[in-house]
């Protein structure tokens, strides 16, 4: 079995996990779909609701579930009722498949878009926040942890600044959840997306959202499904829910949505403290390589390390680690280009260790890492 650095693309899905699902489908097969989500209706209705509240530190009404975290994003901000005066802040360090979202917003709306500027270690600059912030102000974007690189953004600290003005506060949760403590409550944002295939140790095509009720009340949606609309009369529907459900479509793979509770159970049953000593080793281990270059911003990091060669290319490096039986990734610049086009990288390793890695692990990667870039 290879050891997986490649958690901040898919972590390893937990016995538990694969089980809920597998059992789930075999259902299905023996005895009909419609009869396994019946059920099965307290978790697949209800049950996986309170769990990622729980997990969010959310009300469970604010939760809705999606087939990604990019269509839990898209499927709310979109809807937004944005004006030509509105500021729309983003950072350096925000997903590509968000700015696509933005782009089409300013010119559909014309919307200014700022960058928030960073301090000299690559942090966010909050004084500039702080001075800048206003009632022209309609969002603030901000990713916990961006997929490229490692740092931690002050989430926290942005909420508190955020807190007395107008502006909806989104969170990009996908690399956080599952690795950090994460909490909307304490954050203070109206919106907050994940995805279940990452840290969390879920499967693939699952995501979630937590949105809160301020925002909610200023969507206009152009659809509702049926599982919360009935047609009262042969020209007119009513919306039977004012929850976060309201965003979802009601066809969806149950078998996933029984994994993704799982997956969220298994992680709120852990008692280790995280992987935090396994990002510094692996990252001393990267360092003390000739050649070898950190793309590693800020003062605060999670167990994403990212790095370049001088020589060897991140697909020769990704490829001779595999062959070695070490997973890692290959982090694109274009999926953080605000902040990697000026880093001046197009391509980097990324190597992203987690809480059932073990400090051996670590070691067997340097080993291999060095007789690779030797």
């Amino acid at each position: 079995m290879p050891i997986h650095f490649n958690n901040a693309g898919a972590g390893l899905m937990p016995e538990a996990v694969t089980q809920a699902m597998t059992g789930y489908l075999a259902e299905e097969a023996r005895g009909g779909a419609y009869e396994a989500e019946q059920r099965h209706a307290d978790t697949l209705e209800h049950g996986v609701y309170e769990t990622l509240g729980r997990a969010l530190d959310a009300p469970a009404d604010d939760i809705a579930l999606f087939d990604s975290a990019t269509r839990a994003w898209s499927s709310v901000v979109s809807h937004l009722p944005f004006t030509s005066g509105d500021r729309v802040w983003v950072t350096p360090y925000e997903y590509a498949g968000n700015l696509i979202l933005w782009t089409e917003l300013r010119r559909r709306f014309g919307l200014t878009i700022e960058v928030v500027p960073l301090v000299a270690d690559g942090d966010l600059d909050l004084e500039w926040m702080s001075a800048h912030i206003g009632d022209d102000v309609a969002f603030v974007a901000v990713p916990h942890v961006p997929s490229g690189c490692g740092i931690v953004t002050p989430v926290e600290e942005i909420g508190k600044i955020l807190a007395p003005w107008r502006c909806f506060y989104g969170i990009d949760a996908c690399q956080s959840v599952g690795q950090l403590p994460v909490s909307v409550a304490s954050i203070g944002c109206d919106l907050l997306t994940g995805a279940g295939r990452k840290f969390l140790r879920g499967p693939r095509g699952t995501g979630f959202a937590a949105i809160g009720p301020r925002l909610r009340a200023q969507v206009s949606l152009p659809f509702h499904d049926l599982h919360i609309a009935d047609m009262v009369a042969d020209d007119d529907y009513e919306v039977n829910t004012s929850s976060a459900r309201r965003f979802e479509y009601a066809e969806r793979g149950s078998a996933g949505v029984m994994g993704l509770d799982a997956a969220v159970r298994h992680h709120l049953a852990r008692t280790d403290g995280g992987p935090g000593p396994l990002r510094d080793a692996v990252r001393a281990a990267i360092e003390e390589l000739p050649g070898t270059r950190l793309v590693d911003p800020g003062s605060r990091h999670a167990a994403i390390v990212t790095f370049t060669h001088d020589r060897v290319s991140p697909e020769r490096i990704r490829a001779e680690l595999r062959a070695r039986g070490v997973n890692v990734w290959i982090a694109q610049g274009s999926h953080t280009p605000l902040y990697m086009r000026t880093a001046g990288v197009e391509f980097a390793v990324r190597v992203s260790p987690h809480y059932y890695n073990s400090l051996a692990d670590v070691e067997t990667f340097a080993d291999a890492l060095r007789d690779v870039l030797r």
